[in-house]
């Protein structure tokens, strides 16, 4: 073959491995912004769990429209702590029967599509 198109192919190769590392970096770097309270939640889990438990409708007869102005109570759940403690109350008050990783996987959804907390 002709060495050219050898070195060619290796350099591809090079720059694959390069995308590669800076794409795992990227992804890596990405998942450092979940906060702490957070991280290894099962998203998926909390998806599932507020579509059983329904919290669209009860949140839409709260506030009205969508129910998604209930995510923004004028400030006050401003950390991640707090959002998790929301959950939790909501599973109380609704008596869910909620284990303390499933009231972590929702408040961990909702952070993800409404607080966005980093820290």
């Amino acid at each position: 073959m002709n060495v050219l198109l050898w070195s060619g192919i290796l350099g591809s190769l090079s720059l694959m491995r390069r995308l590669a590392f800076l794409l795992l970096t990227v992804l890596t770097s990405a998942g450092a912004q979940v906060p702490e309270v957070f991280r290894g939640a099962d998203l998926k889990l909390g998806e599932k769990l507020m579509a059983e438990s329904k919290c669209a409708a009860c949140h839409q007869q709260k506030v009205g429209g969508d129910g998604s102005a209930v995510y923004q109570p004028a400030g006050r759940i401003n950390s991640p702590g707090l959002l998790r403690g929301m959950v939790e109350h909501c599973n109380t008050e609704l008596n869910l029967g909620l284990f303390p990783e499933e009231v972590n996987a929702v408040a961990a959804v909702l952070n993800r599509d409404h607080y966005h907390f980093t820290k």
